[in-house]
This record gives C-alpha cells, sequence and structure tokens, in this order.
C-alpha cells in the first residue's frame, strides 16, 4: 500500500500548497501556479501568473478580474488529466455552483481528494458532484456539526407562498442566487423575481453558459411599489444589511447559517455546503484511509470517528 504524505498539501499565508507539484489551491494572494476550485471570493482571487481551472470559473474570475490577463488561465475540462510537476490532476463537479471543481491530486500512487466547496444536494443550475474514491478526502468542514441538517430546498422555497407581500430576500450574489432564483420559477410560480443590479450580471453570466434559461427581471422601484404583492427582490447581503428599516416587505435571507435566520420574517434554510450528514454519507463514498479537513472547525469530525479513521486538520508550514 503507498505511503500517505502527511505535507503533501500544507497551509501557509498564501494558501493551500503542494510542495509536489509546487502549486497552490485557492491562493488568496499572487502566486505563480494557483489551481482554483471555483470563482468565489474566498477561493478565487487576482494577480497569479497561471490560474487552473474549469471554464466556468473562467467565466466569472474574468468577469469579477478584469485586471487578470487573460493568457493567465488554464482552462481545463472536467475528468481530464493534467500535469503540474509530477502530480496528475483531474477536475470533478462538486455540486457547488455552476463550474466548481473538486481536484483529485494523484502522486506516487496515492490519490488525494480535495472538494473545494461542495453540496450532495440536486441543483440544475450546476454540474452535479462526481464521486470518485481516494485514499485522502481533504474535506470542508463548513458545517461539520451533527446539530446542523440542512432541510429540504424544496419545502424551503415554499415558504415563500401564501404571503400578500413583496419579499425581500438576501442572497449571495454567485451561485446561491441563481439556485434560488430558479427553485422560485419552479416551485413559487405565481412569484416574480427581481434581481439587484449586483447579481444581475451573474444571472446573465448564467443564462448565457449554464445548464436553463431563468425568468427574472431586473429591478424596476416602480414595479416594486406598484401592482401586486407578488415579487422577490433579490439582494446581495450588504445591501439587505442596509434596509434593515425597510417597510411593506419581509425580509428573509437564504443560508444555511442560523444567525443570518434572526429577527427575519421569514426562515429560509438553503445551504449550497454539505451538512452533517452529507459529510458523513460522503466519507463513506469516497473511502478514504484518511479525512484532512479545512475550512472550518473538524473537531466533531475527529471525535465521532474516534479510532476508526485518521481525521486532522490540514497541517500549517
Amino acid at each position: 500500500m503507498s505511503i500517505i504524505l502527511s505535507d503533501f498539501l500544507v497551509r501557509k499565508p498564501e494558501g493551500y500548497y503542494c510542495r509536489y507539484g509546487d502549486f497552490f489551491i485557492d491562493a488568496g494572494s499572487p502566486v505563480t501556479h494557483n489551481v482554483v476550485s471555483h470563482a468565489h471570493g474566498d477561493h478565487a482571487s487576482s494577480g497569479h501568473d497561471y490560474v487552473y481551472c474549469t471554464n466556468g470559473t473562467a467565466l466569472f474570475m474574468s468577469y469579477r478580474y478584469k485586471q487578470n490577463r487573460k493568457d493567465s488561465y488554464q482552462v481545463k475540462l472536467f475528468n481530464g488529466t493534467f500535469k503540474i510537476g509530477p502530480v496528475e490532476i483531474t477536475f470533478l463537479a462538486a455540486g457547488h455552483i455552476l463550474g466548481s471543481a473538486q481536484i483529485l491530486m494523484e502522486y506516487q500512487g496515492v490519490r488525494y481528494l480535495y472538494t473545494g466547496d461542495y453540496k450532495l444536494q440536486a441543483d440544475e443550475t450546476c454540474e452535479p458532484i462526481e464521486v470518485q474514491q481516494a485514499d485522502v478526502l481533504i474535506t470542508e468542514s463548513t458545517f461539520a456539526n451533527p446539530e446542523v441538517i440542512h432541510p429540504d430546498p424544496i419545502q424551503e422555497i415554499k415558504k415563500l407562498e401564501g404571503h400578500a407581500s413583496n419579499i425581500l430576500l438576501g442572497t449571495y450574489v454567485l451561485g446561491k442566487a441563481q439556485r434560488v432564483t430558479d427553485l422560485i420559477n419552479r416551485y413559487c410560480p405565481e412569484r416574480r423575481v427581481l434581481v439587484h443590479s449586483g447579481i444581475l450580471p451573474y444571472h446573465r453570466l448564467y443564462d448565457e453558459h449554464g445548464f436553463k434559461k431563468m425568468s427574472y427581471e431586473p429591478y424596476n422601484r416602480r414595479e416594486m411599489k406598484q401592482g401586486e404583492q407578488n415579487k422577490v427582490y433579490l439582494v446581495p447581503p450588504m445591501t439587505f444589511n442596509s434596509y434593515f428599516r425597510a417597510t411593506k416587505v419581509l425580509r428573509a435571507f437564504a443560508s444555511g447559517w442560523k444567525r443570518l435566520q434572526a429577527q427575519n420574517d421569514i426562515e429560509l434554510y438553503i445551504s449550497d455546503h454539505v451538512d452533517w450528514n452529507d459529510i458523513l454519507h460522503y466519507i463513506k463514498l469516497v473511502a478514504p484511509r484518511e479525512v484532512w479537513t479545512l475550512h472550518g472547525d473538524g473537531t466533531i469530525l475527529k471525535s465521532y470517528f474516534g479510532e476508526q479513521l485518521i481525521v486532522r486538520d490540514v497541517h500549517s508550514a
């Protein structure tokens, strides 16, 4: 059995570093070689010499980071293997947002699977997650707590029905806003979706490069104030927070975080991350010899498995 290298991926100030291939994953500051799992701002950044990512991720990064050189993007297909140094890399769909990828790395006979952010719930606006077995599962642990069980998103979105009022709905601009729009279109068809200018460009990119067309309109103040009270106005988090005195609307925020539901009129637990049950299920599917955690607290996961499975945080360099 091939030996797992405990320092294959380590945490450095710039990001997660693989010295065996001399590249970073999801670096937060400029590096030479950066492999990017997806286009959210806490994983994707500007200024790198070479960015290895999927086409969807390159599209969003090109829009957000217009100062980046276009030839810096090394776009790779899902399931197409490439090398950085001696390390073989394959992108597998992560199911998080359009273009999001898990990063499978193979070196000296050992398979290391970095999930990035991922979800197992169905989402028709992005590629469904692809499962492959690996020796080491490097998993996000945002909600690695048995107290966090995400409800059915269809039942959650249906909470927007039956209210004789417009709804102000806070949502993250990339991925979540498009998923929420699609859910409203399908399960609350009487609701008109109005979209804030900060979200609109990402909707249009999804329409052009994604899997389906959404039904929505750019925000119009007059429309919001007149006619039927059947509008859902999607706004970014900062805008949502600035509208804390908004009247004649019901407030909701689409998130898996309980703290973001406080003082809203409608609780809307829709998350694009795995919850406790999903993490346990995914570990079973991947069947790793070790689990390394990042982006959260893996303490409870380590305690849960005890001596049955090695669970630890990614080491600092």
